[in-house]
């Protein structure tokens, strides 16, 4: 076989070959799926940048973006002048759409109070780094309210009477975001979201104790059950006996008379007086 014969063999098997691989690469091609590129026919505002809770939604911060019409957001907007003046009620990332979900009504306002849910208030407690916790008692945390009664003639007690509350605002801050951080916020004040029978406990509780807050994991949502602890409890001081009685011939127990009320205390009498343009109080005994 020359030279000439051979050079034809090998274009020929080549030309074979690559006619092959043509038909074959057209048939996969053929056999794959068409992909259907949607279409947006529709519009949707979503945030321009990230908007923290409780601001007042401007035009500048929000924009309409083109969005699927087979996927639209219930409840969103698509224009910018239905969303301008509304309160942000949940905070909203970069490119969220904006819905009825995380705004306010119109004329609602903004900053605190659109969050209160219909039917719940916020009640506002003193405190100071013992009762708030060290500062960790964070917006969106979620705490027990306990208060501790003077001493009287049981001794004092101390009692949860209301139980897995949320934090509204630590002082000024009502940003959850804050919470995620994970740091502490030194606050004097710590807003607390309640029902109104709850509101008035904790009101009658601050006036007649010392309010405590205990804090809990958010994912613990089973309410306190307690009974209230007091002062003798904490030495297991024995309950008084029995006093034993004889009755038609029987013998019945009878619970020990209460104990005498304290006597009471001596009236104390201050006189203002003025020394030098310097004010005094003196207690007259």
């Amino acid at each position: 076989m020359n030279r000439n014969s051979r050079t034809l063999i090998v274009l020929g098997v080549a030309l074979v070959l690559a006619t092959l691989s043509t038909y074959l690469v057209y048939r996969t091609i053929q056999s794959r799926p068409t992909k259907e590129v949607e279409v947006a026919h529709a519009f949707a505002v979503v945030a321009a940048h990230p908007i923290p809770l409780g601001t007042m939604i401007a035009a500048a911060d929000v924009k309409v973006v083109p969005w699927p019409a087979a996927s639209v957001v219930p409840g969103s907007f698509t224009a910018v002048d239905e969303v301008v003046g509304r309160g942000v009620i949940a905070a909203v990332a970069e490119n969220e759409p904006l819905t009825g979900n995380n705004l306010a009504t119109k004329l609602a306002g903004a900053g605190l109070p659109p969050t209160i849910p219909p039917g719940m208030r916020a009640i506002s407690v003193k405190v100071n780094e013992v009762i708030g916790v060290a500062g960790f008692v964070l917006p969106g945390t979620r705490v027990d309210v306990m208060v501790i009664l003077p001493e009287g003639q049981s001794g004092s007690m101390a009692r949860v009477v209301v139980s897995n509350v949320q934090v509204l605002a630590a002082g000024t801050k009502y940003d959850q975001e804050v919470a995620k951080e994970g740091q502490a916020i030194p606050s004097t004040v710590v807003t607390l979201l309640v029902e109104p029978q709850d509101a008035e406990k904790i009101g009658l509780a601050s006036n007649q104790g010392q309010i405590m807050l205990t804090l809990r994991n958010p994912l613990d949502r089973k309410l306190t059950e307690s009974k209230g602890v007091r002062t003798g409890a904490l030495f297991g001081e024995p309950p008084p006996p029995a006093i034993v009685k004889t009755v038609q011939g029987r013998k019945v127990a009878v619970a020990p008379p209460p104990p005498p009320p304290p006597p009471p205390k001596p009236k104390v009498y201050t006189v203002e007086t003025y020394k030098a343009a310097k004010r005094a109080e003196e207690v007259v005994k």
